[in-house]
C-alpha cells in the first residue's frame, strides 16, 4: 500500500511538472489537460482529473487523498519546450520512460533555455518588421526605416520587460518609442510613409499566439481560460495602441 501511494505521488509530480512547463511556455489550456491525463493513463492511472487556468493547475487522482495545486505566475512564448514535453509524453505512452526517468527529463527541460540569443531575436524582429511593411503594401524605400524602427522597438520591449515587472508597461513604452522613432525618420526624410512603418514595426509586439490560444480554448469549451486569455490579448493590444496614440497626440 505504501509503494502504491509513493508511485501515485510520483505520477502526480510528473503530470504537474509537464503541465506547468507547457502552460508557462504558450500551450493551449485543453492541450495541457489532455497531456496530463494521457501521462497519468500511461502509468496505469485511468481516473485522473485536471483543471487548468492561465494562472494555475489543479490535479487529482481518484482514490488519492491529496489534490495538488500549482500556481503559474510567469508565462512566456517558447514553443520548443512545448514540443519537447509533447515528445516526452509520447515516449511515456509508448512505455519507453519510467516515472523516475520522465521526472528527470522534465526537470532538465524546465532548467534548459531553448530560446535563441537576444541579438538573434532582435535581428529577427527587425527583419520581420520590414517584411510586414511590404506585406501591408508599403514601399521598398521604407524597408530599412521599418527594420530600424522594429529592431529598436523590440529591443526596448526586452529591456523594459526585464527592468519593470508591471504588466503591459513594456508594450506601452515600446510602442511609444516605435511611434516616436518612425516620426523622426519621416521628418528627417529617411522614411516616407509613417503609417506603414509603424504598422510593420509594431507587429512583433502583437500577441498573436495569445489570441490564437484564446480562440482555440473557447472552441474547445474552456470558457474561463479562453475569456481570460482574450482579455489579456486585448489589454496588450490596447497598450500598444495607446503608446502610438500618445506619440500622435504630442506631435
Amino acid at each position: 500500500m505504501e509503494n502504491e501511494y509513493i508511485r501515485t505521488d510520483e505520477v502526480t509530480e510528473v503530470c504537474l511538472l509537464a503541465g506547468k512547463i507547457m502552460l508557462q511556455n504558450g500551450a493551449e489550456t485543453y492541450r495541457v489537460e489532455d497531456t496530463m491525463t494521457r501521462i497519468a493513463a500511461a502509468f496505469g492511472i485511468l481516473h485522473s482529473h485536471s483543471f487548468v487556468t492561465p494562472t494555475g493547475i489543479i490535479f487529482s487522482i481518484d482514490g488519492s487523498e491529496t489534490t495538488r495545486l500549482i500556481r503559474v505566475s510567469e508565462r512566456f512564448t517558447n514553443l520548443e519546450k512545448v514540443a519537447v514535453v509533447n515528445d516526452i509524453s509520447r515516449k511515456i505512452s509508448e512505455k519507453k520512460l519510467t516515472v523516475q526517468d520522465a521526472c528527470e527529463r522534465l526537470k532538465e527541460v524546465e532548467k534548459t533555455k531553448y530560446s535563441f540569443p537576444v541579438w538573434v531575436q532582435i535581428i529577427a524582429a527587425a527583419l520581420a518588421s520590414g517584411c510586414f511593411l511590404i506585406m501591408f503594401q508599403g514601399k521598398w524605400i521604407d524597408f530599412l526605416p521599418a527594420v530600424i524602427t522594429g529592431g529598436v522597438g523590440f529591443c526596448a520591449l526586452l529591456y523594459f520587460q526585464y527592468l519593470v515587472e508591471i504588466k503591459f508597461f513594456a508594450e506601452f513604452v515600446s510602442a511609444f518609442i516605435i511611434g516616436l522613432l518612425a516620426f523622426l525618420l519621416v521628418m528627417s526624410g529617411f522614411g516616407h510613409e509613417i503609417d506603414k512603418i509603424i504598422i510593420g514595426a509594431v507587429m512583433p509586439l502583437v500577441p498573436g499566439l495569445l489570441i490564437t490560444n484564446a480562440v482555440r480554448d473557447l472552441m474547445a469549451g474552456h470558457l474561463v481560460s479562453g475569456i481570460s486569455k482574450g482579455a489579456e490579448a486585448c489589454l496588450t493590444a490596447f497598450a500598444i495602441g495607446t503608446g502610438i496614440a500618445v506619440v500622435f497626440s504630442i506631435i
